[in-house]
């Protein structure tokens, strides 16, 4: 048994099981529902159907990140139990978390000197985060030391390809990622814009699909090119939905008959109130390891 813990932020949008069976720990975000802050808990506290249906209906959404009091009530039990950390944290290029982790990481280190806390910017975001922190699951099952963990989570980390596409311009329009007149015609148009998470963790428009139907083949196009040995590739690939279940399955579908050598069924999970409240419902997102990302 590894003589560390592996961590996330609750933003990897993994299943409270799917933790739980991996032995990874999570720390939550917060959002805020017409001003009444909850926890980002996969859902626990609030069902995502509910959220997404309060969004649909008008409901002002906001978040907010881990501060570095939070990381230091929540990397403490672990130390006192004698217990390495390794940590990822959502990308710096969306967020900055990974600030207060490290501010966190500071302060406890003083107090705990013979102990090790990684903080690793993950450059990733929702199950591509999810996808991430399951891979150094594995590794770390097979044996691999933490200080080695921590090395390979940051030689590979631009390895990791996020690329997602949404139906509904709504709450682009509403968070000022697109304007009012480009959404109006966009939705007239029935515009698809395909985004994806770029070098730096930030999240770039690369193109638009006319369609629904065009954006799901276009997302799979993008992975036939990036994805590690081709149409060969033999590694696990993850889906996350913001309250779009079908067209995941559709991505879903067409992954698995394209890539006949898959580690498993392709998963689908959740987008969480924290990516959700910026993304609104109607987003499909496809994660998986492909080339480096240089762009």
């Amino acid at each position: 048994m590894a003589n560390y813990i592996l961590s996330c932020c609750s933003t990897a949008d993994l299943s409270a099981e799917h933790f739980r069976s991996r032995d990874i720990h999570y720390a939550c975000f917060h959002y805020y529902l017409n001003d009444k802050a909850y926890p980002d808990d996969l859902g626990q506290t609030m069902p995502l159907d509910h959220f997404y249906a309060a969004m649909v209906n008008g409901a002002s959404t906001r978040t907010s990140q881990i501060n570095a009091d939070e990381f230091v009530e929540y990397f403490t039990p672990f130390l006192e139990q004698g217990l390495d950390i390794l940590h990822l944290c959502l990308s710096s290029g969306i967020s900055g978390v990974v600030n207060s982790a490290n501010l966190a990481r500071q302060e406890l280190q003083e107090k705990y000197p013979d102990r090790k806390i990684y903080i690793v910017d993950s450059l990733s975001a929702s199950s591509g985060t999810g996808l991430f922190v399951d891979k150094l699951a594995d590794l770390r099952d097979a044996g691999m030391s933490i200080d080695a963990l921590y090395q390979w989570a940051m030689d590979n980390r631009l390895m990791l390809h996020h690329w997602f596409f949404s139906s509904d311009l709504t709450f682009f329009v509403k968070g000022g990622r697109i304007t009012k007149a480009a959404g109006w015609f966009g939705t007239a148009l029935k515009i698809c814009p395909l985004l994806n998470v770029d070098y730096m963790g930030r999240l770039i428009p690369r193109q638009k699909c006319r369609g629904k139907k065009r954006a799901i083949e276009e997302i799979v196009k993008k992975m036939e090119q990036h994805a590690q040995d081709g149409l060969n590739y033999s590694g696990k690939c993850y889906i996350s939905q913001s309250a779009c279940l079908e067209d995941a399955k559709a991505v879903a579908a067409l992954v698995e008959a394209r890539f006949p050598k898959l580690d498993g069924k392709v998963v689908i999970n959740n987008i969480g109130t924290t990516i959700g409240s910026h993304t609104g419902p109607g987003t499909v997102a496809l994660f998986f390891w492909g080339d480096e990302r240089k762009d």
